[in-house]
């Protein structure tokens, strides 16, 4: 690379094959890409029995750190998954990892959040306690909806102490089936507020979680499947590692069209579908006045900041997801040449009535 050239805009890569069999493992977040609250997220227990038929092994990662991984795991049992408690990997399992790195064995840990994280100390021979004056060692804090002001306010003593501080996530909202709710990020940023000091992460897209759960899967040929842009997607970026957006959660269709830098997804699908599927590549290229991107019969223009989608050939059986992924590149090629934010309204429409999963 020339020295002080910034680097290529990144786009969407391509697969020949369905991710499914170009992948042996799918490192597939859990809230807004599997559930929605304690609801499966329409299609994905279907689409998750099909990947792990296909021969893909499924590690359930999550930046939530409230429960444990036998809590998740029977969860997922509940909504007709077929797993093992070690399939789960979680924030909280990674935050103790780095505490236990940087107190000595046997510490005792000022813990901010619930059992989740109580047990992944447990497991490195930490002890948690729940006030200063059992004299932790450090702080760890991840999210649980019992956490209040008593205990943000002895997390906020013992950091300002200057004790070591470890957070799970800083993910500022979770996704439930009544909307936006505040995550650990809106909780940790009230310590943050009192003490001046932040914390090391361990959650996506910070590499700890990756690492754990590349660990604990074994995966050699790893994708990481997720909802939010700017951990899911940012993460695996991050790590050198591909991903695949999904728009069951809280990234809308604008958001993804507008996503910049390593927060831009090598795959996308409207949901686990797209696991199944192959990802046809997308040609673009400046039209008059404007950008064009073709694939697979399909083809989206931005003229004048507003994008536009057509049918431009013989559409592949595999129409939704062409669509989407024509639809983004073009959305991307105009960002990067510097326009205006793209108006993704005259598409969303169109790409509401086309399935993005494998044809029937």
């Amino acid at each position: 690379m020339t020295q002080g050239r910034p680097p290529a805009p990144r786009s969407l890569a391509s697969s020949s094959e369905p991710l499914v069999q170009a992948h042996d493992v799918a490192l597939v977040d859990l809230d807004g890409v599997v559930y929605l609250g304690r609801e499966a997220v329409a299609g994905a227990v279907a689409y998750l029995a099909a990947a792990r038929t296909g021969g893909m092994h499924l590690g359930y990662v999550t930046n939530n750190a409230a429960r444990t991984p036998h809590q998740v795991a029977r969860h997922l049992r509940e909504l007709g998954i077929e797993l093992d408690d070690g399939d789960v990997v979680t924030s909280a399992q990674a935050a103790a990892r780095l505490v236990a790195a940087a107190v000595p064995a046997g510490s005792k840990v000022l813990v901010i959040g619930g059992t989740g994280l109580v047990q992944a100390l447990a497991e490195h021979g930490l002890h948690a306690v729940s006030t200063v004056a059992d004299e932790p060692a450090a702080v760890v804090q991840g999210f649980h909806p019992s956490v209040g002001w008593e205990l943000l306010a002895e997390g906020s003593y013992a950091v300002a102490a200057g004790l070591p501080w470890v957070a799970s996530n800083l993910d500022l909202s979770v996704p439930t089936p009544r909307g936006r709710a505040p995550g650990n990020g809106t909780l940790v940023a009230a310590i943050r507020a009192a003490t001046g000091s932040s914390p090391v992460v361990a959650g996506k897209p910070e590499p700890a979680l990756v690492r754990e759960s590349v660990l604990r899967t074994g995966s050699e040929r790893p994708l990481m499947v997720g909802d939010r842009l700017d951990t899911d997607i940012s993460g695996a970026t991050r790590y050198q590692m591909p991903s695949l957006l999904v728009l069951t959660g809280v990234t809308s269709l604008a958001e993804l069209v507008a996503a910049e830098g390593d927060e831009r997804p090598d795959f996308v699908g409207a949901d686990l579908g797209a696991l199944l599927s192959d990802q046809p590549a997308v040609t673009v290229d400046r039209a008059a006045g404007g950008i064009r991107a073709r694939c697979a019969g399909w083809e989206a223009t931005v003229e004048d900041g507003r994008l536009r989608l057509r049918v431009s050939g013989t559409p592949a059986p595999l129409a939704g997801l062409a669509a989407l992924r024509a639809v983004v590149a073009a959305g991307w090629a105009a960002t990067d040449a510097g326009g205006s934010p793209v108006d993704v309204e005259t598409v969303g429409g169109q790409l509401d009535d086309l399935s993005t999963g494998p044809s029937s």
